[in-house]
């Protein structure tokens, strides 16, 4: 989905370039500064600050506790028509608490609603505001209220939906490394039948779930909480809207961060970038695996990164004969592992699965990585969003053969995401929804406030290329840089040195003068089988500290949402 640093041989791949014409349909170019989606969006914020927001009690369909408010915010379906049909955005937030956490005597002045987005596309941002009450988000809180959201076709914004959720159950399931010609075919019909559901389930209405008008909203969403400028924070795919906002609305913006950016070069958009993150997901995963490595005398999985994949590959075979609890086949088990790619912060329980199940315990395999009844419906909606979004945003291939070709190339050197990959994103070869032509994300000396990029030098999913492309764009721009992690998301997490340049900027518009870098935050500590109990990840926690937890962290993975893996959404720090 995202752009790449290739290391090693992959760096060598040339990987062909994709067909220009899309599958049904006309392309939706975007229009000029003149347009009638322009004009649209101007007429759709001056109602939005009319109206304003009516904040109160949370419904308890969003399961959010009552320390948050929220409301709703009205915006056009097709921006080109903005007395047209118009849908409702959920909104959440916390007022800023105006108290300093440092100094309980001195009171902080108010600097606005600071807007978050998780990424995605097709992740709620919904519980966001609770944040504030992490002790490296309390300054930020004190100076802003923290605003959260579910963009367009998310939870009940609209949502979408492309089948019925319980098709997703189904587990256990294959994920074969180097597919045969047969199962190839079985995941084309799969493909079609999803993009089918997708246009039956939405009808017309499916060709506005877009980028670009995710960037709209949000200058509506800006109008409506009475901010003049909009300061923001996006994350993973966030920052791609974000950037197209900045693009098209360059004086509404006053603050922006992008943390863990998403290449927005139209060239790459979504199908090279795709290519791109396959690759770099397997050079995470050799991270990982020489982290268990190091850790054998823990995990007994190997001494070398060679033995603790042939413990791997010795699992997957062994599910893919029996599965674990009739519930865990090998595609949930690398589900599971790809969220360890994500987030670093996985890699003590993933490992301790994995050694469980081949010592003769399935059970802590089958609760990481085995389907989620309760979530079911929660993670078609994401997956529904994902694949409208990609699939509407730019021309994807239509001949089969140019995946087959790319992806068989790229799976001999990076196998671990490279066929999932192919899968999560097959269906938008045969999407009825006409495309639009990927928006030229550029702004001009003074055109744009300057804006802060954070980025991890070895993330996986948002490849570090991506953040360095995007500073290139974006005039005025600085980046940060956590030298050495791969974390997927890192504004208000672990390390400090990250964290001291996102508050200097959001609390005081203070930028180094040139790209930054920061030392690599503390790799995780090993998990002993008798340190299970004092997990805290799916333990029963009080319920603010749960709430807390949740809305720290990243964005959402891909996981293998189509697969029966659960698929896992986190917001970002």
């Amino acid at each position: 989905m995202r752009a790449a640093v290739l290391h090693g041989t992959a760096g060598s791949l040339l990987l062909t370039g994709l067909v220009a014409a899309p599958a049904g349909g006309t392309p939706a170019w975007p229009g000029p500064a003149g347009s009638a989606e322009t004009r649209g969006t101007a007429v759709a914020a001056q109602r939005a600050a009319a109206a304003g927001i009516r904040f109160g009690k949370c419904a308890k369909e969003e399961h959010l506790p009552g320390t948050l408010q929220c409301g709703t915010v009205t915006v056009p379906l097709d921006y080109a028509l903005p007395d047209g049909k118009r849908i409702k955005l959920t909104v959440s937030r916390v007022k800023a608490t105006g108290k300093d956490p440092r100094n309980s005597k001195r009171k902080v002045p108010r600097q606005g609603a600071l807007v978050y987005n998780p990424g995605g596309p097709g992740a709620s941002g919904m519980y966001f505001p609770l944040i504030g009450f992490l002790p490296e988000w309390k300054p930020i809180g004190a100076a802003y209220d923290l605003v959260g959201y579910a963009p367009r076709g998310v939870d009940r914004s609209a949502p979408l939906s492309c089948r019925d959720p319980k098709r997703l159950l189904k587990a256990p399931s294959q994920s074969p490394t180097f597919p045969s010609e047969a199962y190839k075919k079985e995941r084309i019909a799969e493909a079609k039948a999803y993009a089918r559901g997708c246009a039956q389930r939405s009808g017309t209405a499916l060709r506005h779930y877009t980028s670009l008008n995710n960037a709209r909203d949000l200058d509506v969403l800006r109008a409506a909480l009475g901010e003049r400028k909009l300061t923001f924070m996006g994350a993973s795919y966030g920052t791609y809207f974000g950037s197209l906002y900045a693009t098209l609305f360059p004086s509404h913006v006053r603050r922006m961060v992008f943390d863990s950016a998403v290449n927005p070069d139209p060239e790459k958009v979504w199908y090279r970038n795709n290519l791109d993150q396959s690759a770099a997901f397997e050079v995470r995963w050799a991270d990982y695996r020489a982290w268990m490595a190091r850790h054998d005398d823990v995990y007994g999985l190997g001494r070398t990164p060679e033995e603790v994949l042939r413990s791997y590959e010795k699992a997957r075979a062994r599910l893919a004969a029996s599965p674990a609890g009739g519930k865990v086949g090998p595609a949930q088990l690398q589900g599971a592992f790809l969220q360890a790619g994500y987030y670093d912060d996985y890699w003590p329980q993933r490992a301790l699965a994995l050694s469980a199940y081949l010592k003769g315990d399935p059970k802590p395999l089958i609760q990481v990585a085995g389907p989620h009844p309760e979530a079911a419906a929660e993670q078609e909606n994401g997956s529904a969003v994902y694949t409208a979004v990609e699939c509407n945003d730019a021309s994807w291939p239509t001949d089969w053969r140019t995946w087959d070709r790319d992806n068989t190339r790229l799976a001999q050197v990076a196998p671990f995401e490279t066929w999932d990959n192919v899968w999560m994103n097959l269906p938008c070869a045969y999407w009825s929804a006409p495309r639009q032509k990927p928006l030229d994300v550029r702004t001009l000396p003074g055109e744009l406030p300057p804006t802060l990029i954070l980025a991890a030098e070895r993330d996986a999913a948002t490849p570090y290329e991506g953040a360095k492309e995007l500073q290139r764009r974006l005039w005025g721009s600085v980046l940060v840089t956590e030298n050495g992690a791969g974390t997927h998301g890192i504004g208000g997490g672990p390390n400090k040195c990250v964290n001291g340049y996102l508050e200097a900027y959001l609390l005081e518009g203070r930028l180094p003068e040139r790209s930054a870098a920061c030392a690599p935050h503390k790799e995780p500590k090993p998990q002993a089988p008798d340190d299970r109990a004092r997990d805290t990840r799916g333990a029963k926690d009080a319920k603010g500290a749960k709430d807390a937890q949740r809305a720290k962290g990243t964005a959402s993975s891909k996981g293998s949402a189509r697969s029966g893996a659960v698929k896992t959404v986190r917001q970002v720090p």
